[in-house]
């Protein structure tokens, strides 16, 4: 299996370019761009990319498909049925809705001896995709888009999202019950395995119980809150898992809480 990856410098964002060897079958996961370095490794390797699948319609993920389109206007354009319709430039000249074609959970794709299994793990999204990659001799690795990253998790409060309890069964349920050597191509920033974050994210440590819940009180988005946990983020920030006077819980950005009530 051959990789290659691009992280847009602003946004940390990766867009990946996936083949079964040099010269073998082709494809993209995402693209946020930049993408020229990822057209140069096409071109380098012998590489002809027949498809780009999307985890989610974010802008971060999906702003260079145009030019993935225009160097390679055969190419097909994969996404949820329910992403489709959202996908930023969608009607408006850039990409039109029927130029994206409907990605299922189960629905397999097959470039070459690589196997590609698309997983339902809504949350920060309603249409979410992470994809399953397998071949054989292969190390399974999983494209997580803005589900789970390492030592993180994604947030439910962007365009589109659904809610906690849907991330943590995407995570838990589907992502993590993976093969713990499955190594975690997120959407931002770097890769890690499933053994790493079930054991080391501080998230996934108190879904499993190993961890207490915190209970300090804390104002979030200008509210009451308890924060149960200020974790850490992507990008060197910090990502909050806080609690509601009325019990329920959310994920927001830790720089939009404070201690105290």
């Amino acid at each position: 299996m051959l990789i290659e990856r691009s992280t847009h410098p602003q946004f940390v964002s990766n867009t990946y370019l996936i083949a079964d060897g040099r010269g073998g079958p082709a494809f993209f996961v995402d693209a946020g761009g930049p993408v020229a370095p990822l057209i140069a490794g096409a071109e380098k390797h012998g590489l002809h990319p027949t498809h780009v699948l999307l985890t989610h319609h974010h802008y971060d993920h999906v702003c260079d498909l145009a030019l993935l389109l225009d160097r390679w206007p055969g190419l097909i354009v994969l996404a949820s049925p329910a992403e489709r319709e959202l996908v930023p430039g969608a009607g408006a000249g850039d990409v039109a809705p029927e130029s994206i074609h409907p990605l299922l959970p189960g629905e397999r794709l097959h470039f070459g001896t690589l196997t590609v299994t698309p997983l339902a793990t809504p949350g920060h999204t309603a249409g979410m995709l992470s994809l399953l990659v397998e071949g054989p001799g292969e190390t399974p690795r999983v494209f997580t888009g803005d589900t789970l990253f390492r030592g993180s998790v994604g947030g439910v409060r962007a365009p589109g999202h659904t809610t906690i309890d849907d991330l943590r069964g995407s995570i838990m349920d589907t992502l993590l019950a993976l093969a713990p050597e499955t190594v975690i191509e997120p959407g931002h920033a770097d890769s890690t395995t499933v053994a790493r974050e079930l054991e080391q994210n501080p998230f996934v440590r108190i879904w499993r119980g190993l961890d207490p819940e915190g209970d300090a009180p804390c104002t979030a988005l200008g509210d009451r809150a308890t924060l149960v946990l200020l974790g850490p983020d992507y990008d060197g920030g910090t990502k909050a898992w806080v609690r509601w006077a009325d019990g329920s819980d959310d994920i927001v950005p830790g720089s939009q809480v404070t201690p105290g009530g």
